[in-house]
Order: structure tokens, then sequence, then C-alpha cells
């Protein structure tokens, strides 16, 4: 069997890109067709076949970014804008070189990072029964009107991924920080892949989030349509097909691995496969930060 968002998650061609650099860092990677479009900012930008380099002082990186992302979405080589501010990290360190609009982080193919949440209801013995599935609003810039985690959203400049849970559970779910806050760390699944618009290179944190059986997740900010609870090998299902979106139909599917769920809806063969199908995208288990 194949699943799409498995396929997706790693599907980028290496060789269309070259490496986006600030001060020796590989921080991202650029299309090799946008290159030209990157000349005219000789002063700020080294730009060869070899790849770009930022050569702005670190105290003028940030504005001289927003002027050149201004730039670029004017020719439609940035989508999708949020006016969200996300860093440019150093990959094997996490320390911030620089900030950016997030929609520009996938034109420069930086790494940033997800925080989700499985929310699900146990049974009498307490093992993983059902799993709450949002669906996006048609609205969304991203992913309109495909399937969800119950919780998940980016992590902005200044946020550690566990603060953009607690953040998002609110405004997506209508649940209280005190809930949020008993979210169990699960692990760290890498994207990497060519999109429209650009490259996504994202570490998704999972959480699993227990809830009672009563409750009944409410939308505040607008950008989910509705949830359902569902059988946890019928969500399963859902996220190996083709309507949830890719960071959340990984996260689903790597809920029962780690619960010790063998999906009914998969031939044993399947089932054996796809774990090793997952841990290629796994970077590590995370812990509450």
């Amino acid at each position: 069997m194949t699943w799409p968002a498995l396929a997706a998650a790693r599907a980028h061609d290496a060789a269309a890109r070259v490496p986006f650099v600030i001060d020796g860092v590989g921080v991202g990677s650029v299309a090799r067709a946008h290159l030209s479009a990157l000349r005219v900012w000789p002063e700020f930008l080294r730009v060869n076949e070899a790849g770009i380099t930022l050569t702005a002082a670190a105290e003028v990186r940030d504005t001289l970014l927003a002027r050149i992302n201004a730039a670029l979405r004017a020719q439609g080589l940035i989508r999708a804008w949020r006016d969200e501010r996300f860093a440019i990290v150093n990959p094997a360190s996490g320390q911030p070189l620089a900030h950016t609009e997030r929609a520009a982080a996938r034109f420069w193919g930086t790494l940033t990072f997800g925080a989700h949440a499985n929310g699900y209801v146990a049974d009498p013995q307490g093992r993983p029964s059902h799993l709450w599935i949002a669906q996006r609003a048609l609205h969304k810039a991203t992913d309109p009107g495909l399937f969800d985690n119950l919780v998940g959203g980016g992590v902005a400049a200044g946020q550690t991924p566990f603060e953009a849970l607690l953040r998002e559970g609110f405004e997506e779910a209508g649940l209280p920080r005190e809930v949020m806050a008993t979210a169990q760390p699960g692990r760290v699944l890498r994207l990497q892949r060519d999109i429209a618009e650009g490259h996504q290179l994202e570490d998704l944190h999972a959480d699993d989030l227990t809830l009672p059986a009563g409750l009944q997740p409410q939308n505040h900010d607008g950008e989910v349509a509705g949830f359902q609870l569902l059988p946890v090998a019928q969500a399963h299902a859902l996220a190996a097909g083709s309507t949830m979106a890719v960071d959340a139909a990984l996260v689903t599917l790597d809920f029962p691995l780690r619960h010790r769920l063998l999906s009914p809806t998969l031939s044993p063969a399947d089932n054996a496969a796809l774990a090793p199908a997952l841990f290629a995208c796994a970077v590590r288990r995370h812990q509450k930060a």
C-alpha cells in the first residue's frame, strides 16, 4: 500500500535548489529558477550557482529580508502571506539567525516548526478508542477544506512548540490552557517536500491529549469548519487517504503506532510496513519546554 502523506513528506528534488546561507550556516534552500530574481540585491545577497548567502550584518537582516520579501511577494514568488513572524534558525542548534514572514519560509526553504495535538477519548481500560478530527475552513490559505488534527499550528518566533500548542488549543478548539497543559509529548516528524509555494522543511511536534467523552471542541478563530469524533481505525483510514492535510496525516498515522494499536483497516503486511515508513520521517521524541 502507498500512503499519500508519506510519499508527499519526502517528495523533493534536491538538485533543483541551492543552499541559503547565513553566518556560514546552511539555513535553507532556494529554487535555482529564482536565482535571477535575487541578483537585483547584490549589496545584500551573494548569488551564484553554488548557493545564496545573506551578507548583511545581524542588526539589519530582518529589515532587509522584509524589504526583499515584499518585492518577491509583488512578483508572485511568495504566496499565502500571513503577517506572522517566524525565526530563521540554525537547523543544528535551533539558534535564531534572522526573522522572516511565515509565508516567505517556503521561498527560502528554511526550517519551521509545527505543534499538533491528537485529541482522543479512551475506553474503560484507558486505551485510545476515538480521535477528534477537525476540518479546515474553506477560506484557509493552505489546505482549505482538508481534514486536520484536533489542534495544529505553526510555531511563531519567540515561542516553543508547547507554548504554541497552548495558544492554538484555545483558538482552534476552545480548550483552556490547563487542559492543553496535560498533553503528553510524542514524536517529532519531519516534512521535507516541494510545494507550490516553494519548499517545506518542517518539524512536526506531535502531542497526545486525553479528553473526556462528553467534551465538544469549539472553534474560536474561524479557521475550523467543524469537528468529528471518529473511532481510531476510521481516523487512521482517513489519514491513509488523500483528504487530510499532509502534516496532520503524518501525526495521525503515527498515533496508533505509539499506542501499539494495529489498524483493522490495513492488512498485516501493510501494518508492518507502516512503522518503518513513518520512522523514516521521525527526528526524535520530544519533550515539553
